[in-house]
């Protein structure tokens, strides 16, 4: 029996109970991952994990956890720890957004962006730390993978996403350090950055922009496998998806 087959791999994916989260949460349900699920709604998570076990017979674990509450982050990392023992790929797609002028812009609204899309991702990152560059020596082959959905505003900017965009921009920014730091340990960090995905977050622009014409979760929940599959030695910083059409930098 190969090394690859002695053991079962296991993610850790934040807002895994919807849209994108639940989409990577199903396509690693299927390769025989073991999940920890985290979100806000237990009733929305028990739903999901019922599914998967039912599916694809692993083990799902769920917790709640807000991205702006270190106690509860503390919690998700230490209940993962605890029942599996290993961290495979730690998968970060809870997020927040409003859109709004600079001029305008709110400092509750900007502080609320930052404290869930930046500082909550850097604050699970240190508490999975340890479990990974673990899991990472035990499987120096594969290594262990940390991979964070930002968006193409952190990249380009866009009208009306000042702050949602900076958020994102440090999300970017925070993937390639932890790349820098821990890469030599077998762990690296990559940003996913697309432009609108048909997802409950982008609700608020159907009225003007057609569902059809927004990338899929299926599209985004690719990327994180294809990010899996690497070995230790590919570092992958930043992986900037655009919406068809004939502006390639837009949201």
């Amino acid at each position: 029996m190969s090394a690859a087959t002695t053991y079962r791999r296991c993610a850790l994916i934040t807002g895994g109970s919807r849209g994108i989260g639940a989409e990577v949460a199903r396509r690693l349900a299927e390769l025989g991952y073991d999940l920890t699920l985290a979100a806000r709604d237990q009733a929305v998570l028990d739903s999901i994990a019922g599914e998967l076990r039912l599916d694809h017979g692993v083990d799902v674990v769920t917790v709640i956890a807000n991205m702006n509450d270190a106690d509860q982050l503390l919690r998700l990392a230490d209940t993962h720890a605890d029942r599996f023992g290993r961290l495979d790929v730690l998968v970060h797609c809870a997020g927040t957004g409003t859109a709004g002028p600079v001029a305008t812009m709110s400092a509750a609204g900007y502080h609320r962006m930052f404290d869930i899309n930046v500082r909550g991702p850097l604050t699970l990152v240190q508490h999975c730390l340890p479990l990974l560059r673990k899991t990472a020596k035990d499987n120096p082959g594969a290594g262990a993978k940390i991979i964070a959905l930002a968006s193409i505003t952190g990249v380009a900017g866009e009208p009306g996403l000042a702050a949602y965009g900076a958020s994102k921009a440090a999300l970017v920014s925070l993937c390639e350090t932890i790349s820098l730091e821990e890469s030599a340990n077998g762990v690296s960090a990559t940003a996913i950055s697309p432009g609108y995905v048909d997802t409950d977050m982008t609700a608020w622009k159907r009225a003007e922009l057609d569902r059809a014409a927004m990338l899929t979760t299926g599209d985004i929940a690719e990327l994180v496998l294809a990010i899996t599959r690497l070995s230790a030695n590919a570092v992958v910083p930043n992986i900037v998806v655009s919406r068809s059409g004939s502006q390639l930098w837009r949201a």
